[in-house]
């Protein structure tokens, strides 16, 4: 069979991706539809694949699944097994609070099956900055290319010997994505949990299934540079809306991930628009793949595993060691980046290149080499070392992880916590409305500020408040603010930590 001809232009698509989910990550109110980067990278992986397993059975009428799962591994587990005992290694070093069911996480991951982890155990992708936010959060969509990739081999098996044609092909799979769609509409509509539609593969599948369906009807090698530049400019303005349109979602305050439109028909969309411009950018006869192709985004995409499996171990961590984020959010940002693209870089070089030609033979002439007193190569042997210590201390980690489910993913527990919050709030609002009766209704605002700058230099409140921006003025005012809080279970559960801000505070929480 021949090698499948490789589109440049993907690497441009796959920088813009990453790009766009690192951008939500760091500041998810200005780039409200970043986290529609991973739908990028589902339609890409759906469209290659079914591309070149087609192309195998056409030419010779099989495929060679022992390959294909062999160069999966190599591809994927080195770097993700990498980040996982890294991050676990840091959490053992510097912040065990995060050691929570971490043996759990770490064998779903390895697993492919974490989405179905987070989803049984609560854990939100869009809780940004709650306390003990876990690291390994983003790798979700690791699991559902992971089970993809396991049984998308099996589906085009079965789909070649009883569909036949190519026709039938394109329309089970449509329809099939289809359903994945409506029922991610459904289950939204009917109140479903967010994290079930969110994480789940079946609700996830039209994304993966609308670039394997593409793929069917658009393969790469029956498209042809010789074409008419009438159909030429055509492909060039269809790329053109599909790219400002998928912009323009990255943007939108519309596709925030808890509003309907995301879950009733937004992803769809932003999943038709990736579709069209992974066909337009495959079809040389269009301008797309080299407006797309230069070294910046080639260097990006070419790392965008790395960058994506990094990146939020990296943001969580750092900010965690950081007390004034608020005060110099810019530049922290752009620190994060740096630490991102060098790690990436790194591991690319040192793990992901190396590991996705490794074979047996080379492994055990490697590790000959490296235990071969006489070989004076000893950066190898320093690499092993480091190698060997963040692989003993992130599985003392995964090891010794608390398996009790942790109180902010044990649902239980919160129904415990929000009784026993509401108890407290009905004796403490008692007690402060009696208080509020005696107190002068008029105050000279400049002695309020005054006597809190005058606290705040006596009595720090929480210097955890600080790193988001919050002057410790504020939080010493805040202490003494009279207000009403009216909510439901999401602030019931809240309350001890609304209290903790504002003590004076009235809380009316109702589940």
């Amino acid at each position: 069979m021949k090698k499948n001809r490789f589109i440049t232009g993907y690497s441009g698509l796959r920088a813009l991706a990453v790009i766009g989910v690192i951008l939500y990550h760091l500041d998810p109110n200005t780039f409200g539809g970043g986290y529609l980067g991973v739908l990028i990278f589902f339609v890409l992986s759906g469209y290659l694949v079914t591309d070149h397993m087609l192309r195998s059975y056409q030419e010779k009428g099989s495929y060679d699944n022992k390959r294909f799962y062999s160069h999966r591994i190599k591809r994927l587990y080195p770097q993700l097994i990498a980040v996982l005992w890294l991050s676990s290694a840091w959490i053992v070093l510097f912040q065990r609070n995060l050691l929570a069911k971490l043996n759990q996480i770490v064998i779903s991951n390895l697993l492919n099956v974490y989405n179905f982890w987070q989803i049984l155990n609560g854990q939100s992708y869009f809780e940004r900055f709650v306390s003990n936010e876990s690291p390994f959060t983003h790798l979700w969509t690791m699991s559902i290319e992971g089970q993809f990739y396991i049984l998308w081999p099996i589906v085009i098996f079965l789909l070649v010997k009883f569909a036949h044609s190519r026709k039938h092909i394109f329309w089970i799979i449509f329809a099939f994505s289809l359903l994945s769609a409506l029922e991610m509409a459904i289950l939204y509509l009917r109140g479903a949990d967010i994290n079930r539609i969110y994480y789940g593969t079946d609700t996830r599948f039209f994304s993966l299934g609308l670039g394997a369906a593409m793929a069917v009807i658009w393969p790469v090698e029956d498209l042809r540079s010789s074409i008419a530049k009438r159909n030429s400019r055509i492909l060039d303005l269809t790329g053109l809306i599909a790219f400002v349109g998928m912009l323009l979602m990255f943007f939108s305050s519309t596709m925030n991930p808890q509003t309907a439109f995301t879950y009733c028909g937004g992803m769809l969309i932003f999943s038709i628009l990736t579709t069209i411009m992974i066909a337009i950018i495959a079809h040389p006869g269009s301008h797309w793949n080299r407006i797309l192709t230069n070294p910046v985004f080639s260097w990006i995409g070419s790392r965008s595993y790395g960058i994506y499996l990094y990146q939020f171990p990296v943001m969580i961590f750092f900010e965690d060691k950081m007390t004034d984020i608020g005060d110099h959010a810019t530049l922290y940002h752009i620190i994060e980046i740096i630490l991102i693209l060098l790690i990436s870089e790194a591991t690319y070089r040192l793990i992901e290149r190396p590991m996705g030609r490794i074979t047996w033979q080379g492994t055990k002439n490697y590790f000959s080499h490296l235990f071969d007193m006489r070989n004076n190569n000893w950066s190898k042997k320093v690499m092993a070392a480091f190698v060997a210590f963040v692989l003993i201390i992130g599985s003392i980690g995964i090891a010794i992880s608390p398996t009790a489910k942790s109180v902010d993913f044990n649902k239980t527990q919160l129904a415990k916590r929000i009784k026993a919050n509401r108890a407290k709030q009905k004796k403490d609002n008692q007690a402060l409305i009696k208080k509020f009766k005696k107190t002068p209704k008029k105050q000279k605002t400049s002695k309020v500020v005054q006597k809190a700058k005058k606290e705040a230099k006596k009595h720090p409140v929480n210097k955890s408040y600080v790193k988001y921006g919050i002057s410790q003025v504020d939080l010493q005012l805040a202490q003494q603010m009279p207000v009403t809080a009216i909510g439901d279970s999401v602030m019931a559960s809240s309350s001890n930590d609304l209290k903790q801000l504002m003590p004076k505070a009235i809380i009316d929480a109702a589940v």
